[in-house]
């Protein structure tokens, strides 16, 4: 294989700057084609982004002989099935978070990939992403010490501006996000809890709807227990006011502490006392760094940047996260 060809499953929102056209700007990535169930808006993605072809039907787009590397980019409630499909076809799967509904359905990809020829990368694409790179280094050369706990805080309105909001607003959907906001947020955090500090040994939490707007948790307190020792405390609210908004992860070492925003571009360096402030410039289109390091992986060029066996790592904890709901 001497270049990435690409189809996308789902050309929405988050296609259009965050990730699609990554596809065609990457060295050695061609975006092939897309595909939406509404044949108009495919065209019309098609032609905005200079896309050759466009489908209105998943399975003709992996019959193209062309393609030998799919983007999943639907609502959670299609992974499974997509994911299915294309790793049947062995064609190569880059797959958006959450990894799927529930850890249930994430296992059966991880089945699937093991009984295909092709590779399959999960899009936790923070990181790849310069700053929380930077937050790996220090924490690897021990700036702040013995990495001791860590809290993670997201408190939001009902009306966060974090995410994009659709006609269906599929987000607050259970059936088809899994579990409202949280099911859409928290896997950047519980993924950079996992890249940044370990593996999770157990983890207990609690899940509420207090604010009965929709069907879904607004509500989630948990704890994490890393088999390193570390221990994460994390909160999640989409209920409060807009004055009190928080995105935080807190790291604490024995010798200071590292803070930063998740959705954010800051990081704060506490050690002896002194404070040090780090500012960084996300990419225009922000999947880039993860995208081209996917290309390289399925290219044979380097290592898997987040295997489907750690996607599904995430999925578990936040099926343990909400396992106990009021």
């Amino acid at each position: 294989m001497e270049s990435v060809n690409w189809g996308i499953i789902g050309c929405g929102d988050v296609t259009e700057v965050k990730s699609g056209p990554a596809f065609y700007k990457v060295k050695d990535s061609k975006l092939i084609a897309v595909m939406r169930r509404n044949a108009s808006k495919a065209e019309d993605y098609a032609k905005r982004h200079h896309v050759l072809l466009w489908y209105d039907n998943a399975n003709d787009l992996l019959h193209n002989d062309d393609i030998n590397a799919i983007y999943i980019a639907t609502p959670p409630s299609s992974h499974l099935e997509y994911a299915l499909k294309v790793l049947k076809c062995n064609k190569n799967v880059y797959l958006e978070k959450p990894m799927a509904l529930n850890s249930i359905e994430a296992q059966q990809i991880v089945d699937a990939l093991h009984k295909s020829t092709a590779k399959l990368t999960i899009a936790h694409y923070r990181r790849q992403l310069p700053m929380f790179l930077k937050v790996k280094q220090l924490i690897d050369d021990a700036v702040i010490g013995k990495i001791r706990c860590a809290e993670i805080t997201l408190l939001q309105p009902l009306k966060t501006n974090i995410v994009a909001y659709t006609e269906n607003d599929w987000r607050t959907n259970k059936t088809i996000s899994g579990g409202g906001l949280f099911h859409d947020l928290a896997p950047h955090q519980l993924d950079l809890i996992y890249y940044l500090l370990g593996d999770y040994e157990y983890a207990h939490g609690f899940a509420m709807n207090q604010s009965k707007v929709n069907d879904t948790d607004d509500v989630v307190n948990g704890i994490i227990q890393l088999y390193n020792g570390i221990q994460v405390r994390a909160l999640w609210a989409f209920n409060i006011d807009e004055y009190s908004q928080k995105d935080e992860l807190m790291i604490y070492g024995s010798l200071g502490n590292i803070k930063l925003s998740i959705f954010g571009n800051q990081v704060e360096i506490n050690k002896n006392g002194q404070i040090e402030l780090l500012t960084f410039e996300h990419p225009e289109h922000i999947q880039q760094p993860m995208i081209e390091s996917t290309v390289n992986y399925f290219l044979g060029k380097q290592d898997n940047p987040c295997p489907a066996i750690e996607g599904l790592k995430i999925m578990e904890l936040m099926d343990l996260l909400t396992i106990s709901n009021g």
